[in-house]
């Protein structure tokens, strides 16, 4: 029986304890068990504070698994993905990495890292017969065998972190060329009003579908012409303020309009996106035009031949959005990723790319060659935790669920 202060009853329930070492977090932990009820937890949690105790913060009990050895820094941030995951997929993946899998593969470039750094550091004691040494070590061989694996695993985090955070796609285009119907068949819901009359869509409309295993944010737009409307300029304003926070933009023209080459106003649309965004360009209405569902490129950029209102060729344009996004797919060996595995991933192999321009000259320098692979070796290891900042840490777990 859980009490107040007076010995009035609070609850009925159950104490359950985790001796140190087996717990979640490598420390004894006590755990009250009772009905779920908010107002009698809330009356519990209470009574526990006036006893001493006091709420934890954000993440702090994966943390202190973090600090105790219990999990890497990977798994640790894991957690969270996995409670926030949007998707079985990238369920599946957070469960992977908490698993260790991410860290396991980790581990496994650090310690090659390290190999080759022994016979490095082993050549320099012998400067008389360094090039013979390294020569007998196949020294070239196992740098090119690193680069590769670490440019598998950096594909593989970039994949990560799309399973983690999803991608924005944004429909654009001139008034009544479907944006509105084809971000309906998208999220296989009426989520936007399609109507005859053009500037029908005057504010952005968003809405979250998955696309083969991954979460997108679909964003329909207001058409784009010049209008003397102030709320439909508006509208239009907010349509360019979406691109720029674009992952993929989908340029959306009627197939009836296109002969040889796009009409003026959609080729006006085209050149007006930001270079570094993906676009493709979709002709809706395909089957009014007689046209088959088609992919083609043309001018470096995909079209996509297609019937929003039959849904032909729609499986198509999930396709080339998702390789435009640089999404090969979520197989089995996906993992979740964040963007700061990323960066550490790419320090890496910039710092490996130096040591291979270093072992690869006339005549190697070799304190160079053993300083850029000390750096390789720093950088993989900020991934698990074995070199990072305490302010860092802080950042990491603030975005934790209280407690968790």
């Amino acid at each position: 029986m859980f009490r107040g202060a007076k010995g009035e009853p609070l609850d009925q329930g159950l104490a359950l304890l985790f001796p140190a070492p087996a717990s979640y977090t490598g420390e004894s932990i006590l755990e009250l068990q009772g009905h779920g009820s908010p107002a009698a937890l809330r009356s519990i949690l209470s009574r526990c504070v006036e006893l001493g105790a006091r709420v934890a913060e954000p993440g702090e009990f994966t943390k202190r698994a973090f600090l105790n050895g219990k999990l890497d820094l990977a798994q640790a941030e894991s957690v969270a993905d996995l409670i926030e995951a949007a998707t079985s997929t990238a369920a599946r993946a957070a469960a992977r990495s908490l698993s260790g899998d991410f860290s396991r593969d980790v581990q496994a470039l650090v310690e090659a890292v390290t190999t080759l750094r022994m016979f490095t550091e082993a050549t320099l004691d012998f400067p008389d017969e360094d090039i013979e040494f390294l020569r007998a070590t196949d020294a070239v061989g196992k740098l090119v065998s690193i680069e590769a694996r670490l440019a598998s695993m950096l594909a593989r985090a970039k994949t990560g972190v799309r399973l983690s955070e999803g991608l924005v796609v944004v429909l654009v285009g001139r008034p009544n060329v479907g944006k509105s119907s084809l971000m309906n068949r998208l999220v296989n819901e009426d989520a936007a009003i399609v109507t005859p009359v053009a500037g029908t869509t005057r504010d952005t409309i968003e809405r979250q579908v998955e696309i083969g295993g991954f979460p997108l944010a679909v964003v329909d737009t207001a058409g784009l012409r010049d209008t003397d409307d102030a709320v439909e300029r508006i509208g239009i304003e907010r349509t360019w303020s979406a691109v720029d926070r674009a992952d993929v933009v989908i340029v959306i023209v009627d197939a009836r309009d296109v002969t040889d080459a796009l009409p003026r106003e959609d080729s006006a649309i085209l050149a007006r996106l930001p270079e570094s965004v993906p676009r493709l360009v979709v002709h809706n209405k395909a089957d009014l035009a007689g046209a088959r569902s088609r992919v083609e490129q043309h001018d470096a950029v995909m079209h996509v031949w297609l019937s929003a209102l039959t849904g032909e060729g729609l499986a198509l344009l999930e396709r080339e959005v998702l390789a435009l996004a640089g999404i090969d797919g979520a197989g089995e060996d996906t993992f979740i990723a964040r963007e700061r595995h990323v960066e550490a991933l790419r320090d890496a192999q910039h710092h490996l790319a130096q040591a291979g321009a270093h072992l690869r000259a006339a005549a190697p320098p070799l304190e160079l060659f053993a300083e850029e692979l000390r750096e390789t070796q720093a950088a993989l290891s900020r991934i698990t935790g074995a070199f990072t900042a305490d302010d860092l840490l802080g950042v990491i777990f603030s975005r934790f669920c209280i407690g968790k």
